[in-house]
């Protein structure tokens, strides 16, 4: 039996989303916005009520094709608020519009939302030794820094907390224990 982080150990769904995406560096722009987009419908609520929901999020939002979603009109943004498969927060659901937006402008000044982002590490994730969930903190400095970079730029539910569970997806930082099993292996 394998040994991983405890957070993961309430479902099938957690268990695989852990062993084969959390930590792991993603540098491809489509899936870091998919990252950010379901990040930001998660601000308050649990991560693993964004898995349930993540296919939904999926075709609700085109795929989280952000040249789409930076276009959507008034009449979209109303048949999102009715989608019952997705979390229906106006606000949220603006945030995703203009986050796109927002998101495409920092791609003409870096080159790739990639670039930018992973500047604030230098291209290479932070391992942290973590020997248990109680060492694991909401934010960090660096989130600290990057929300308050990503909200002068335009990006709106970008806190730290949520920030740093952004890099925790994205593998900026690797937060996983020292006995999980993808420790030595990814």
């Amino acid at each position: 039996m394998k040994t991983r982080c405890a957070w993961c150990e309430k479902d099938d769904l957690y268990r695989k989303y852990h062993d084969e995406e959390w930590g792991i560096p993603v540098y491809d722009d489509d899936k870091l916005f998919e990252f950010l987009i379901l990040e930001t419908f998660q601000a308050g609520l649990s991560w693993h009520t964004i898995l349930k929901k993540r296919e939904s999020f999926q075709m609700a939002f085109d795929n989280f094709d952000y040249k789409k979603i930076a276009n959507y009109s008034e009449d979209k943004i109303q048949d999102l608020m009715l989608d019952t498969g997705i979390i229906r927060n106006q606000l949220k659901i603006r945030s995703a519009v203009s986050n796109a937006q927002a998101f495409m402008k920092v791609q003409e000044d870096f080159g790739s939302f990639s670039k930018y982002i992973w500047d604030f590490v230098d291209g290479k994730p932070i391992d942290n030794k973590r020997k248990n969930l109680s060492e694991i903190p909401a934010t960090t400095p660096l989130s600290d820094a990057i929300s308050k970079d990503l909200k002068k730029r335009g990006f709106k539910f970008v806190g730290s907390t949520v920030i740093y569970a952004q890099m925790q997806a994205i593998g900026m930082v690797n937060d996983h224990v020292e006995d999980c099993w993808t420790k030595t292996n990814n």
